[in-house]
């Protein structure tokens, strides 16, 4: 039962952060069909909404380690 629970948070924790990663990878493709050259800032701005997402994931991946070890 605490390996379900666990594999259960996991998935959850990292469900979010990824549908913002495809999110923002939709957003930023819509973006640059419609502004090429706007290429740099948008890739910017891509990369770090793609860092604080997986950042979420990780620390709520290492509270779930540390909450059932």
């Amino acid at each position: 039962m605490k390996t379900l629970t666990v594999a259960v948070l996991m998935l959850l924790s990292t469900l979010g952060p990824s549908l913002v990663i495809g999110y923002v990878g939709y957003g930023a493709v819509k973006a640059l069909g419609r502004n090429p050259s706007a290429a740099p800032r948008i890739f910017l701005a891509m990369m770090l909404a793609f860092t604080f997402a997986e950042a979420i994931a990780i620390i709520a991946m290492l509270v779930i380690f540390n909450l059932f070890r």
